[in-house]
């Protein structure tokens, strides 16, 4: 099977985009399938192209038997909505165009902005050959729920519009969560082109282990509780209100937050005018260091903005922080609540709500028989969601596509 990818994250981009799609191109290759993706140069969060790569017209080069094809494209920050949209469009044209001298039996257009899918479109049509939207969150509606967007605006309902359009086009939708499948079948997409991939960790590169002694003295955090958070410090995280109701007068609890976003610089500043000792602050690691972060956690911290749109998602940390039985400390409502619930591998609380983080922090730092059943809640969750199974599910829904 030859598979043409279009996506605008791939490492040594370490977000959770990146992270997915590289692991199931592998799994794919692994297979026997021919898979070419195109991106563009690796500068997320920053808007800084990394080291090693330069903003080219085209470049081309191969990771572990996955042919990788970047292209130019206007690079900013994730911040900025005009300068992301024209980010966003001149990858989707250059990707366009690079697309069409690439054979391919069935395409994929992956979001989070549906840009890359109206390429994946294009060139099914040209083409003639089977598309599939990779649904990874409701767009625009997400941009709208952290305040970027009015919903009321002209530009708004145009997106959302071409959004509808994409998803009844499509020769499949492979939604990463239940809750995406069921908003889109009630504005009326059939379910049945509908397929659930979720969202998985891969054990091979998560696992227990013992604390990395090397980080742990380097950052000062020998016999502390240590409450981590691992990813982007966006908008839609809310990382402002955990610093707000961080327990600072606790020497014994530390917080420890590493990568990088729009809000960071921000974040850094609010913890020294609300004078937090008991935080450190890193920045984006290679996928392969991060694991050795990880081991330094305790309880792995995920929280969302309170909002109905973010009871839809399942935030990939889980799985990975899972698969290392740290327990999960959940500030989101609905269907990633229900997994964490259903295995038993932390404490949820109200988004938002100062009284019940505090709250649920401080039982699963003195709680230790509570702790001891979440770590193996963890592992249960992590096996029940291996990529590697994950990856071989979508495999098989685009053979049975290519097979109709």
């Amino acid at each position: 099977m030859r598979i043409l990818f279009i996506t605008d994250n791939f490492p040594p981009e370490v977000n959770a985009p990146a992270t997915r799609t590289f692991e199931h191109c592998k799994e794919w290759v692994k297979k026997g399938d021919l898979v070419t993706v195109i991106t563009c140069a690796p500068n997320f969060p920053k808007g800084k192209v990394y080291e090693g790569y330069k903003n080219k017209l085209f470049q081309k080069e191969e990771i572990e038997g996955v042919e990788v094809i970047r292209v130019w494209s206007y690079i900013s920050a994730n911040e900025g909505f005009a300068k992301r949209i024209l980010d966003f469009l001149s990858f989707a044209f250059m990707a366009f165009w690079v697309g069409l001298f690439k054979k391919a039996d069935i395409i994929i257009g992956t979001s989070p902005q549906f840009f890359t899918t109206w390429t994946a479109e294009t060139l099914s049509v040209v083409k003639r050959r089977p598309w599939v939207f990779e649904l990874r969150d409701l767009w625009p509606e997400s941009i709208k729920a952290v305040g970027a967007i009015s919903g009321d605006s002209k530009v708004f309902k145009i997106l959302e519009k071409i959004e509808l359009r994409l998803y009844q086009r499509s020769s499949r939708v492979i939604s990463v969560t239940n809750s995406f499948k069921n908003n889109l079948i009630s504005r009326g997409i059939d379910g049945d082109k509908i397929r659930v991939v979720r969202n998985g960790a891969n054990l091979e590169r998560f696992s227990k282990r013992e604390r990395h002694s090397l980080w742990e003295e380097k950052l000062g955090l020998k016999e502390k509780f240590v409450v981590g958070y691992v990813g982007t410090h966006g908008m839609a995280h809310k990382l402002d209100f955990i610093l707000k109701s961080w327990p600072k007068e606790r020497n014994d609890i530390h917080l420890l937050m590493m990568g990088d976003g729009a809000e960071k610089i921000k974040l850094q500043e609010l913890a020294k005018e609300l004078n937090l000792l008991n935080i450190t602050f890193l920045d984006s690691m290679p996928k392969e260091e991060v694991p050795d972060i990880l081991s330094l956690m305790d309880v792995s911290l995920v929280p969302l903005k309170k909002s109905d749109l973010f009871k839809t998602v399942i935030p990939s940390k889980i799985f990975e922080n899972s698969a290392m039985q740290i327990p999960i400390l959940l500030g989101v409502e609905g269907e990633s609540a229900e997994i964490i619930n259903k295995y038993g591998a932390g404490l949820c609380f109200e988004p938002e709500n100062k009284v019940s983080f505090v709250e649920k922090l401080t039982i699963l730092k003195e709680n230790h028989e509570l702790y001891v059943d979440c770590q193996k809640g963890c592992l249960d969750l992590a096996k029940s969601f291996n990529r590697k199974k994950m990856a071989n599910d979508m495999r098989n829904y685009l053979l049975e596509i290519i097979s109709n």
